[in-house]
């Protein structure tokens, strides 16, 4: 590969990482934004907003995923951390929102 054809290579794989950015963000934000049904169920059910046996049940399908798609499973584990964690918070806005009125 010559220096003009990886710097195409370079610009347009930028481009690329560009959008998917924004894609992974949108999907964040949709995903969040099942916390207001979420909570409200488990305040129906009289459940906790933590539930252990949910974040295992995702870590492992999680794990089994990254295996199939052959990438690093540490990482994609911390990511779904935070985003259960983000999820969590979200869910807790909420319950004291409604709690206070």
């Amino acid at each position: 590969m010559d220096r003009a054809e990886a710097l195409k290579v370079l610009q347009e794989s930028r481009v690329a990482i560009d959008k998917i950015d924004e894609e992974l963000i949108y999907l964040i934000e949709k995903r969040t934004s099942l916390a207001k049904d979420i909570v409200n169920a488990k305040i129906a059910l009289g459940m906790e907003i933590e539930d252990k046996k949910r974040e295992d049940f995702i870590q492992d399908k999680i794990k089994k995923i990254s295996e199939q798609k052959e990438i690093d499973g540490d990482f994609i584990n911390k990511i779904m951390k935070i985003l259960m964690e983000l999820n969590k918070k979200e869910q807790e806005k909420i319950l004291r929102r409604n709690t206070n009125g």
